[in-house]
């Protein structure tokens, strides 16, 4: 009998024949991904760490990501002990404040790969399904057990095939299509699923790709993957892995799916995601007369530059509405220094954009961004749950960097198709 994606990685991890959904088996990952809370990690586990070290100094990938830069006392003493912990097990993936948001750090410096399995003390560890990997959170004190003994358990899971047709139209992005499917299957129609995308996937990039497997966990999958194909390798050949370097992993013809479902790219449109819950989606057009205070373009699920270029040009030569305040969050500082280089910042700035520091912040009100009881924002990250970003008494609302751009024109809701030129 064929298998999905994850039966096989799973089972050549396992060292395996095969695995069916449900088994439980035992892996040593690739990496594990820790960011701020590393620090909270390390503390569980101070006197095993002292007598046995850790598994080894290459699993480990720790990015100082989510207060950047350190907003109190105590933000800066965790930081401050990573930095200790870092040099003392001479960990070899380290990326100190500034580098940028985890999830874009782990792909751009070539450490997500084809067939790896990367586990993450953050639910948007996902993301790397979007170039082949098997990737999922975990919790903390499984993180920490990890670090110490290099190996951890998983359950094989039950596997969604979704088949894409068709083509996305003018002012429809990936982000769309990923609210639209949320809103359909619900926020845990895929729970503990490795979701694979399969049909028209040639017509989205890999900065489509990483925005979808991204919002994976907002509908409860263990994981989300697209294959590799021309794409892919061309991807990994602008940061330069040789494509020696990885083995792909794809679903056999014959596997067996829980469920099958079919979405027609064409007939997606901008959509909405209302507080506050993920999948309570609809059409921007449906919801253009609600005002809004603040807009966030960015975060490890939009703020690739692909993101900001689109916003660029729909604000280019405007001006942002005189009651929202428009926040620019790069990925990464690769980014900004493209974006800067294309003159992409240059472009928000006169339009009256803030730019922010590479990293997580107002995402989920942490730093810089967080709002005030009464206030909406607008926003391409992944979640709006009541108090993510601040009071409890604010709204967020989710949506393109499209939508967010137009959106910060008008000062409410818009579809971006009528702005676009």
């Amino acid at each position: 009998m064929g298998m999905t994606f994850a039966e096989k990685v799973l089972a050549s991890y396992a060292d395996e024949k095969e695995t069916v959904p449900g088994q439980i088996v035992t892996v040593h990952p690739d990496h594990l991904l820790t960011h701020d809370n590393t620090a909270a990690i390390i503390q569980k586990i101070p006197d095993e760490l002292k007598q046995y070290g850790i598994a080894s100094s290459d699993l480990p990938v720790i990015v100082i990501d989510h207060v950047v830069p350190a907003a109190s006392e105590k933000t800066a003493l965790n930081h401050k002990n990573i930095r200790e912990f870092v040099n003392k097990h001479d960990i070899k993936h380290f990326y100190d404040a500034g580098e940028g948001i985890c999830h874009q750090v782990v792909m751009e410096k070539g450490l997500a790969l084809p067939g790896k399995i990367l586990l993450g003390s953050d639910s948007h560890t996902c993301s790397y399904g979007a170039v082949g990997a098997f990737s999922s959170g975990i919790d903390r004190t499984e993180a920490a057990a990890l670090m110490l003994t290099g190996q951890t358990w998983l359950k094989v899971p039950q596997s969604i095939k979704i088949i894409l047709e068709n083509t996305l139209p003018t002012g429809v992005s990936a982000k769309d299509l990923i609210l639209h499917i949320i809103g359909d299957i619900s926020a845990s129609g895929a729970t503990y699923c490795s979701v694979e995308y399969h049909g028209s996937v040639d017509t989205l990039s890999v900065d489509d790709r990483f925005t979808i497997a991204n919002m994976g966990v907002e509908m409860g999958s263990k994981n989300s993957v697209f294959f590799v194909d021309d794409i892919t390798k061309r991807y990994f050949s602008s940061i330069g892995v040789k494509e020696n370097a990885y083995s792909p992993v794809y679903a056999d013809n014959g596997a067996k799916y829980d469920q099958k479902l079919n979405y027609d790219l064409s007939k997606v449109v901008p959509m909405i995601a209302k507080p506050h819950t993920v999948d309570n989606t609809t059409t921007a057009e449906s919801v253009q007369d609600i005002d809004i205070q603040q807009c966030l373009i960015g975060t490890c699920t939009n703020g690739r530059l692909s993101d900001l270029e689109v916003a660029a040009d729909i604000v280019n030569g405007k001006t942002v509405d005189a009651n929202v305040r428009l926040l620019i969050l790069p990925a990464s500082r690769t980014i900004l220094k493209d974006a800067l280089n294309q003159g992409i910042i240059q472009t928000l700035v006169d339009a009256g954009a803030m730019i922010l520091p590479p990293g997580c912040g107002p995402c989920l009100g942490a730093h810089q961004g967080v709002l005030s009881p009464g206030e909406r924002c607008l926003s391409t990250a992944n979640r709006n749950f009541k108090g993510r970003m601040g009071s409890k008494d604010a709204e967020i609302y989710l949506a393109s960097p499209a939508t967010v751009a137009a959106s910060a024109l008008t000062g409410h809701i818009t579809d971006p198709r009528e702005v676009m030129s």
